[in-house]
């Protein structure tokens, strides 16, 4: 059996697989609606990322994001940069 570990939205519990990163809405969106198991293009996930970290950047040096939350960002998107996310993202087009 796959490890699962257990995410929550507004609509309740939801069993996720472990090896993923993604939360309790897309889960729901995976078996509830047909979208296909297209990836979103590495480049657009390379994209975002940058921008998120940008954005983490600006808001850290403004006093708007904590510490922590900034050195998390930054560590995620700095993994997602170096190419080891990437097959976590999935294409919600249907």
């Amino acid at each position: 059996m796959t490890e699962v570990r257990r995410e929550t939205d507004s609509l309740g519990v939801v069993d996720v697989p472990a090896d993923k990163l993604w939360g309790a809405q897309t889960q729901r969106s995976l078996e509830h609606f047909s979208i296909g198991h297209d990836l979103i293009p590495r480049e657009m996930i390379i994209a975002y990322a940058i921008l998120k970290k940008a954005a983490a950047n600006t808001n850290h040096a403004d006093g708007r994001l904590d510490d922590r939350a900034h050195r998390l960002i930054v560590q995620t998107c700095d993994e997602i940069w170096a190419g080891r996310t990437t097959t976590c993202f999935r294409c919600m087009c249907g």
